[in-house]
């Protein structure tokens, strides 16, 4: 149920990468609220796992082609989110009473975009809405939650850098969807893949992360990013591996599959070395 991959990659990363820049841009770090924080972001990713987990099943998205009659996820997957987003929000109203209510925005933000992604009555992924909402939540709102946290303040610096971890994440929702297309269009959730079509898909994940790759040198240019942030251009050669796979492969989900774990690395790499490089200027 706690996916791993989910909490690292689009959980962790983006949390991580706000911290650094407060320590290493705003020269500001409390590790009391930051390990608080990260005891929110865990409740949180918990709960989007587990409302993804029970809504899908609801709905029989993963098991269109399955001819099993396996049986129906049980309710206390619902609860588990249900008790994991009120802990969430529990560590949310209490750093807004300690640090300010702008916190609490945050959190009600983060609510309503994890909540809704799947569960009625919005469900965001059926609207094609979804990645968007995913671009938000793990860019812009958590980088600059994050350091809202320490320097009780945000800056357009931030903003710019949360660009970064956001179009990537964004791709790896459209990238996750590919091989779904069928099922997903079989019970009407029409995310981007099922309204642009497969091909079109394939092309826009690559240029959203081939983007994010351009935010950060055009960042490091306009002098917003320490010149050590260019490390995460490292993650160059992910994306074109993913993008030799993926133009060839895309109506094939198994054949596929290597395509969808390259850009999940070039996530991991570029999103990495870049909050590396930020620290970095700190230490320097």
């Amino acid at each position: 149920m706690v996916r791993y991959r989910f909490f690292l990659y689009a959980g962790l990363l983006p949390y991580l990468l706000g911290a650094a820049w407060a320590y290493g841009v705003v020269h500001v770090f409390d590790a009391p609220i930051f390990w608080s924080g990260l005891a929110g972001v865990v409740l949180a990713v918990i709960g989007v796992e587990a409302f993804n987990e029970y809504f899908d099943s609801r709905m029989g998205t993963d098991r269109v082609f399955d001819p099993a009659d396996a049986p129906p996820m049980s309710s206390w997957v619902l609860w588990l989110g249900v008790a994991a987003f009120a802990g969430a929000l529990a560590v949310g109203v209490y750093l807004s009473i300690r640090d300010g209510w702008p916190i609490l925005g945050f959190a009600l933000l983060g609510g309503a975009a994890a909540i809704f992604y799947e569960a009625p009555p919005i469900r965001w992924a059926y609207r094609g809405l979804g990645e968007g909402v995913i671009a938000l939540s793990y860019g812009p709102w958590m980088v600059l939650g994050s350091l809202y946290l320490h320097a009780r303040s945000v800056s357009w610096g931030a903003l710019w850098a949360s660009l970064v971890p956001g179009l990537l994440i964004m791709a790896l929702a459209v990238v996750n969807a590919i091989p779904d297309f069928h099922q997903d269009r079989l019970v009407g959730k029409r995310n981007l893949v099922v309204r642009l079509g497969r091909r079109r898909a394939v092309w826009l994940y690559l240029a959203l992360s081939a983007a994010s790759l351009l935010v950060v040198m055009a960042g490091v240019i306009a002098g917003v990013f320490p010149k050590a942030c260019l490390a995460a251009l490292l993650a160059l050669p992910l994306l074109v591996t993913s993008a030799r796979r993926a133009l060839h492969t895309f109506e094939f989900p198994r054949q596929f599959v290597p395509a969808v774990r390259s850009i999940v690395g070039c996530y991991v790499v570029a999103v990495s070395l870049f909050t590396a490089g930020v620290l970095l200027h700190a230490w320097r």
